[in-house]
C-alpha cells in the first residue's frame, strides 16, 4: 500500500465533506489526535474502521488507495458509480440499501432522486434481458417433461413481449408454433392469450370457438373464452364458460376466482364475497392455509365494498 496516497486521501476526502477532525473523531468515537495521526501517517485506522469512514466520506474503501479518487456527496452516490460500471445485481442491492436509508431520513437531494431512478432503470434493462434469455432457454426444452410449468412459462414470455412493445412479434411466433403443432391445445391456447393481450378480441373469440370444437375437454381454453367474453361485456356467456371449466376440473379453483372477479367487477359484491369464502374453504381443506387466508381477506374487502 502507498501510505502517502492513503493519508493524503484521508485528508482530501474529509476536506471535501467540509468536516473537521473533531467531527470525524466524534462520529467514529475516537479522539481528535487519532484522526490527526491517521492523516499524518503516524498510525493508520484499523480495517474495521475503514468501511465506516468510507461511508462518511462518500467513497469506497478501495478509493483510499487510489491516487485520483474523489469524494461523492454521499455513499449512495459512490455506490451508484460502482454499479454503473459493473451492472451487477449485487451492486444494485447495495445501492438500493443506501438510498432506502436516505429516503427514510428524508435527505434525498435531486441528484439522489435521479440516481435512484437511474439504478432502477439499469436493473430493469438487466431483468428484461435475463427474462427473455431464460424464457427462450425454456422454449428449447421438451414441453412434455414438465408440461404445466413449460406452458405457464410460455404464457409469461408472451406477457413480457407485450410489455416490451413486441406484441406483434409474439403473435407471429405463436402462429408459427400453432402451425407446427396444430393438435396441441396448449399452443392454440397461447395464441388466444396473445390475441387477448393485443386486444384483438374478434380474432381471440373466433380462435376460441374453433379450439373448443377441436379440444372440447380443455378447461384452460374455457377460462380464456370466459375472459374474452368479459372483455366483450358478455357476462352471462363468460359465466357459462367458467362453469364449463369447473365441470371439467381446473388446476386451482381457477373458475371460482374468475367468477368472483367478474361479479366484483360488475358490482355484485354479495356473490363475489360468497365465492371468495367458498375458495377459502376449499383451499383450507387441502392444507393451503396461506392462500385460504388471502381469499378470506379478499372476501372481507369485497363485503366492505358492497356496504
Amino acid at each position: 500500500m502507498n501510505q502517502t496516497i492513503f493519508c493524503e486521501n484521508l485528508k482530501k476526502f474529509r476536506s471535501a465533506k467540509n468536516l473537521t477532525q473533531e467531527q470525524v473523531a466524534d462520529y467514529l468515537n475516537v479522539n481528535t489526535q487519532t484522526v490527526s495521526r491517521w492523516e499524518c501517517g503516524t498510525t493508520l485506522p484499523d480495517v474495521l474502521t475503514l468501511p465506516t469512514l468510507a461511508k462518511l466520506y462518500g467513497v469506497t474503501t478501495d478509493d483510499f488507495y487510489k491516487k485520483n479518487s474523489i469524494a461523492y456527496d454521499n455513499y449512495a452516490q459512490r455506490l451508484t458509480a460502482v454499479y454503473e460500471k459493473t451492472r451487477k445485481p449485487e451492486d444494485f442491492m447495495q445501492c438500493l440499501f443506501e438510498y432506502k436509508k436516505l429516503i427514510s431520513e428524508s435527505t434525498l437531494s435531486i441528484e439522489d432522486q435521479w440516481n435512484y431512478a437511474l439504478i432502477h432503470q439499469w436493473m430493469l434493462e438487466y431483468c428484461k434481458t435475463e427474462s427473455i434469455k431464460w424464457y427462450n432457454t425454456i422454449l428449447k426444452n421438451d414441453p412434455n417433461s414438465e408440461q404445466h410449468i413449460f406452458y405457464r412459462a410460455c404464457a409469461c414470455r408472451i406477457s413480457l413481449l407485450f410489455t416490451l412493445g413486441k406484441g406483434e412479434e409474439a403473435i407471429h411466433q405463436q402462429l408459427a408454433r400453432v402451425k407446427t403443432d396444430p393438435d396441441n391445445p396448449r399452443e392454440t391456447d397461447l395464441l388466444i392469450i396473445s390475441y387477448i393481450y393485443a386486444d384483438k378480441l374478434k380474432e381471440a373469440y373466433e380462435s376460441f370457438l374453433k379450439a373448443v370444437k377441436k379440444f372440447p375437454n380443455d378447461w384452460e381454453l374455457y377460462l380464456h373464452g370466459g375472459e374474452i367474453c368479459e372483455k366483450l361485456k358478455n357476462y352471462n356467456e363468460a359465466i357459462q364458460y367458467y362453469n364449463k371449466a369447473g365441470e371439467i376440473g381446473t388446476f386451482f379453483y381457477d373458475e371460482l376466482y374468475c367468477k368472483a372477479n367478474l361479479y366484483e367487477k360488475i358490482g355484485d359484491y354479495e356473490k363475489a364475497t360468497h365465492l371468495y369464502l367458498e375458495i377459502a374453504e376449499k383451499l383450507r381443506k387441502k392444507g393451503f392455509d396461506v392462500e385460504a387466508d388471502m381469499a378470506e381477506e379478499h372476501a372481507e374487502k369485497t363485503a366492505r365494498a358492497g356496504k
